[in-house]
């Protein structure tokens, strides 16, 4: 079973970036989705990957997945960059 380690990023729909500081740990299991062919939907009957682990670090992440055997995959993200504008800059 293979698992991929990745930082969420924020969405459209939300300000804040309080919930995004953690790693999450989520299971991808590929082999046992089933596509229905009248609907077009995904599915299965294993109900792994809807299991989502959070950490408060990659590190924390990695070492459980090493504790417990699992093949795991890191997403890096790229952090975002603040660039500190004043007001008076809209009228220059």
């Amino acid at each position: 079973m293979k698992a991929k380690i990745y930082k969420p990023s924020k969405t459209a729909m939300q300000s804040g970036r309080s919930k995004y500081n953690k790693w999450v740990l989520k299971f991808s299991d590929q082999k046992n989705q089933l596509k229905d062919t009248m609907m077009g939907w995904n599915g299965g009957s294993s109900t792994v990957s809807q299991i989502e682990l959070k950490f408060s670090s990659k590190e924390e992440a990695v070492s459980y997945a090493k504790k417990n055997s699992i093949d795991y995959e890191i997403l890096e993200t790229s952090e975002r960059k603040v660039i500190n504008k004043s007001y008076a800059d809209n009228f220059k």
